[in-house]
């Protein structure tokens, strides 16, 4: 039986990381909707991918302070 290894196991997880992809969609100006989201852009799912990046790499600064 394959697994995916980025699959997220936990279902609090997944709705966490959904309303972090919210969160960071409105901060880029990029309007998510629930579902499947295939007419974005490259450039719209890369803006919204880099914001979710830079707000884990600062979380995660903050946290070594």
């Amino acid at each position: 039986m394959s697994r995916k290894s980025n699959s997220i196991m936990n279902p609090n997880a997944r709705e966490a990381m959904d309303r972090f992809k919210m969160e960071a969609a409105s901060q880029v100006g990029v309007n998510l909707k629930q579902g499947y989201n295939g007419d974005l852009t490259s450039r719209q799912a890369g803006s919204v991918g880099g914001q979710m990046v830079k707000k884990m790499i600062e979380a995660y600064e903050n946290g070594m302070q």
